[in-house]
């Protein structure tokens, strides 16, 4: 019997640092709207530009994991979501975070280890919540969020709300168990759940052509029978015209949906350096995908259609860097939590 090879997706194309750098194609777009996904990328990367400085100043001493570069993906996601909607991230979820409109403050608060922080200055940078603003939650944990998210979609469908769950996680993250039974029993019980798998071509160290016979993640979705589509996620109108589709098709009734949104982050795994990733040489690839820089491919196209000036962004900058500088000092001069909190997190009061 003659066997028939089998063709799996491929990102193609969007795996190419070299392809993706002209500016975002805005046609048709609400220019305010624009203007809004400019300013959550901004306050995002300056979050952590200043995360990133204070790591290598000694000031934060947890294991902070950076996402700049990946701005577009958060902020596409989140435009159709509501704050009853639950989101879950992973361990690279600053963007996540404030992509909802979780404040600046308690994110950096967190970080320090201060009370004020999102968690109570017991988490730091991996251990975010904010449950006023849809985010359910992040760990550290690999793929350790997503069976959560599985069962915040039935607790959704149950409440018969219309409400959806999202969940972010990364290609190394596909390669756990958990996912692929979570895909399974979202597709068997039609759950609004998307699931949004940030392919930046690396976990921690390996490329993802050193670990999978493809690039291409959405594959197990079609394994699964969930519709799925493969979007260039430094193009933030693009994410976000496919969220919004996939959202609204979840609040209908129709079932989980997945999108591989393909980006690729400006540092290591953990911590503020561009290296090399443990010693793994990325190569001269970070230099051409920073010319698909989401930030600069937005600012391009508002330009191109004389919907903002140089100026505008320059003074939208400034004044996104000062919030940044005050909250950061405001976090800095905060209480940490005191002593007796280390066993009251942990233990139930007695009644």
């Amino acid at each position: 019997m003659k066997e028939t090879p089998t063709r799996a997706r491929s990102l193609g194309t969007l795996a190419d640092p070299g392809q993706f750098t002209d500016p975002l194609n805005i046609s048709g777009e609400d220019r305010e709207q624009l203007l809004q996904y400019l300013k959550q990328m901004l306050v995002i990367r300056r979050v952590e530009e200043k995360i990133g400085d204070m790591v290598l100043a000694g000031k934060i001493v947890g294991p902070c994991h950076l996402g700049i570069g990946q701005e577009a993906i958060a902020v596409g996601i989140s435009g159709p979501l509501r704050t009853s909607d639950r989101v879950f991230g992973a361990h690279r979820s600053h963007s996540h975070y404030l992509a909802l409109g979780a404040g600046v403050y308690p994110l950096l608060a967190e970080v320090l280890g201060k009370l004020d922080g999102c968690s109570r200055g017991m988490g730091g940078s991996m251990h975010l919540i904010g449950r006023e603003h849809g985010f359910c939650g992040s760990v550290p944990i690999v793929a350790g969020t997503v069976a959560l998210a599985v069962g915040a979609a039935l607790a959704a469908r149950k409440d018969r709300s219309g409400d959806v769950a999202v969940v972010y996680f990364g290609d190394g993250a596909s390669e756990e168990g958990i996912v692929h039974e979570s895909l399974n029993l979202a597709a068997a019980w039609k759950l609004p759940i998307l699931f949004v798998c940030e392919n930046n071509l690396f976990s921690s160290h390996l490329h993802i052509r050193l670990r999978q016979p493809s690039d291409a993640v959405a594959r197990f979705a079609d394994a699964h029978c969930i519709p799925a589509q493969t979007v260039d996620g430094n193009d933030v109108v693009a994410v976000a015209r496919a969220a919004k589709r996939f959202v609204s098709a979840m609040r209908a009734g129709g079932g989980p949906g997945f999108m591989e949104v393909v980006t690729y982050r400006w540092r290591g795994h953990v911590g503020p350096s561009e290296d090399n990733d443990v010693g793994v040489n990325r190569g001269n690839d970070l230099v051409f995908w920073k010319k698909r820089d989401p930030v600069a491919r937005l600012c391009a196209a508002l330009k191109g259609a004389s919907a903002i000036v140089d100026t505008t962004i320059d003074a939208m900058d400034r004044g996104i860097r000062a919030e940044v500088d005050s909250a950061w000092l405001r976090a800095e001069s905060a209480a940490y939590p005191p002593a007796a909190s280390l066993l009251g997190s942990v233990y139930a009061a007695a009644q």
